[in-house]
């Protein structure tokens, strides 16, 4: 027998799961998601793929600010809920509101914790050169993701995986997990346990900071800070072409590590195929890039209407 849901998210990775639940039969509610932001040339208000995806299929959408207003918790309370499923929605839930389902609030979380409890944890999995993540399915307190853990499914992070490749198949195992951990939570046969108090760490929201690429850095934190930041918000470095007096932003969204070895000063372009030196002796080469206003391409169509040669220094 379906239960009583409201779903709660926002981004395209929470989609999948809620047509998981969908199909599983249960009674969606109500889906609470950001509200509609101006997007696009025209910043026409644009909502978020969950509202898009609920609205397609007949359901109620809610779009508050905030939950922390008392009308807006009564409105939630009166939903009668069995659950709520929540994965990445992006708005704080206060203790009246975890507290109105009667199994409580169900989230999706992405990263095996407690490792990487917050905002972005599938690009810092990757920027600090993880081997494995996965989806926690975790009943949601108070603390920033600190809920005990109902079950959970794993992935290995792959030398070539971005953040893009890494956040669709995680989006694939959330939508597999969600309805059987909720079923197991709702006839008892899944026992909350909690999370370990060691090997606690925070994925802090991304900022401008951890965009700019260091070429003195090792050429592994390199090839994971690009990896980890592709397609968005994707890393950067300038470049100064041939004859030009400003810089160009060149935005990376793809490498590779290389096994050759330089003493050329880090960030020196060494061949005509754009591999870059780093500051241990080591190199990355770029295999996908992006110029402002331009479209993101592979370095060899890149380079062919724009050669960059080698001893070109990268700032």
């Amino acid at each position: 027998m379906g239960l009583r849901i409201a779903f709660m998210g926002s981004p395209d990775i929470a989609v999948g799961v809620l047509d998981a639940l969908i199909g599983a039969g249960h009674d969606i509610v109500c889906v609470y998601s950001q509200p509609p932001r101006p997007a696009g040339r025209g910043q026409k208000l644009t909502p978020t793929p969950v509202h898009a995806f609920a609205e397609a299929r007949g359901l109620d959408v809610r779009t508050p600010k905030s939950l922390k207003k008392v009308p807006e918790q009564e409105a939630f309370a009166a939903l009668d809920l069995d659950a709520a499923v929540v994965v990445a929605y992006g708005l704080i839930l206060p203790q009246a509101i975890l507290d109105a389902p009667r199994l409580g609030c169900l989230n999706m979380h992405a990263s095996i914790l407690p490792r990487w409890r917050g905002a972005a944890p599938i690009q810092r999995a990757i920027m600090a050169g993880d081997t494995e993540t996965g989806v926690d399915a975790m009943l949601m307190d108070t603390g920033l993701d600190t809920g005990p853990v109902l079950a959970s499914l794993h992935t290995a992070i792959g030398f070539d995986d971005t953040a893009g490749s890494v956040h669709d198949r995680l989006a694939e195992l959330a939508a597999e997990l969600a309805p059987s951990a909720l079923q197991g939570l709702a006839d008892g046969s899944l026992r909350p346990h909690p999370q370990p108090e060691e090997g606690v760490t925070y994925a802090h929201k991304l900022g401008p900071e951890d965009q700019k690429v260091d070429w003195s850095r090792p050429a592994r934190e390199v090839d994971c800070q690009i990896r980890g930041l592709s397609p968005f918000p994707g890393a950067w470095c300038d470049w100064v072409p041939p004859g030009a007096d400003a810089p160009v932003r060149l935005k990376l969204l793809g490498c590779r590590r290389s096994g050759r070895e330089t003493s050329a000063p880090p960030g020196t372009v060494l061949d005509d195929r754009l591999l870059v030196a780093c500051g241990d002796g080591g190199a990355v080469r770029i295999t996908r890039l992006q110029k402002p206003g331009g479209k993101p391409m592979d370095a060899e169509t890149f380079l062919n209407g724009q050669p960059i040669p080698p001893d070109t220094v990268l700032s």
